[in-house]
């Protein structure tokens, strides 16, 4: 379901820059943008534009943020530079304002579904994401924060009306990715386990949080048990129960929404 979630996604993203967004010039964030820049500007396709752009930020994802989430990573970068060059550009709205909101709204929604499956999409994405780890920041807001060049660069190439646009998609954009893409929002998970040393390797190895182990007991069966308590953020869930069922798929797992977390929330090691 992962691996399709972040298709879906990236083949939205692409129909949102090729249908709303190119055909008026109005550019999205980050290296997305650039390559689109790439691809009106010279002869060179903006899906290889993209990939070529991404190829040494998926180097920085692999060492900062793991495997996994780079494979995943990898997939979207794939998919999205193959739809932008298989999707015809073609202008479904005349005008440019409501093809800003509604393609920055559409790759907000793509950009989402992808990042709630622990990967990103590429580009800026990734160092957003390593940025979020580290400060707890919403990262629709960073990546909005991070494209005030590409605006910048819109105005100076084409126009001051065309450099608006893009401030609209851009915008639009972030605020979505923040309506799907919860980050923020804490969750805590109890695991019960007979599994427990192997639960805590693969758990402290992976995931990017503290964790607690204690000793428990089976009110019924009276056997041994280990409970490990752990506090997430929400876009973590789906590869924390990736990583549970792996090691143990019967282990009992009870996850509630945290108000408030005090103390030491990241690893002390990031």
């Amino acid at each position: 379901m992962q691996l399709l979630a972040i298709t879906i996604g990236s083949v939205i993203i692409a129909a949102a820059f090729n249908c709303f967004l190119i055909p008026h010039e109005v550019l999205s964030s980050g290296l997305s943008g650039l390559s689109m820049m790439i691809g009106m500007l010279t002869p060179l396709d903006t899906g290889a534009a993209n990939f070529l752009l991404n190829l040494p930020l998926l180097v920085i994802g692999y060492l900062k943020l793991g495997r996994k989430f780079i494979l995943h990573t990898i997939l979207s970068v794939i998919v999205i530079s193959l739809g932008l060059s298989v999707i015809p550009v073609y202008e479904i709205a005349n005008s440019s304002i409501l093809s800003s909101v509604f393609g920055g709204a559409l790759a907000g929604l793509g950009m989402g579904l992808v990042l709630r499956q622990s990967a990103s999409t590429g580009g800026l994405d990734i160092i957003a994401m390593i940025v979020s780890r580290k400060k707890d920041f919403p990262i629709g807001t960073l990546l909005s924060a991070m494209n005030a060049v590409i605006i910048g660069i819109s105005g100076f190439l084409f126009d001051w009306d065309t450099a608006l646009n893009t401030m609209v998609s851009i915008f639009v954009t972030g605020k979505v990715i923040d309506a799907i893409y919860t980050h923020h929002v804490k969750l805590t998970l109890t695991i019960i386990t007979v599994k427990g040393e192997e639960m805590r390797e693969q758990l402290v190895q992976n995931v990017y949080r503290g964790l607690t182990v204690l000793d428990g007991m089976g009110g019924f069966s009276k056997e041994g048990r280990n409970i490990l308590m752990t506090v997430i953020t929400r876009y973590e869930l789906a590869e924390v129960k990736s990583l549970i069922a792996e090691v143990d798929p019967d282990a009992f797992v009870n996850i509630t929404k945290t108000i408030e977390v005090m103390g030491l929330f990241h690893k002390q090691s990031a």
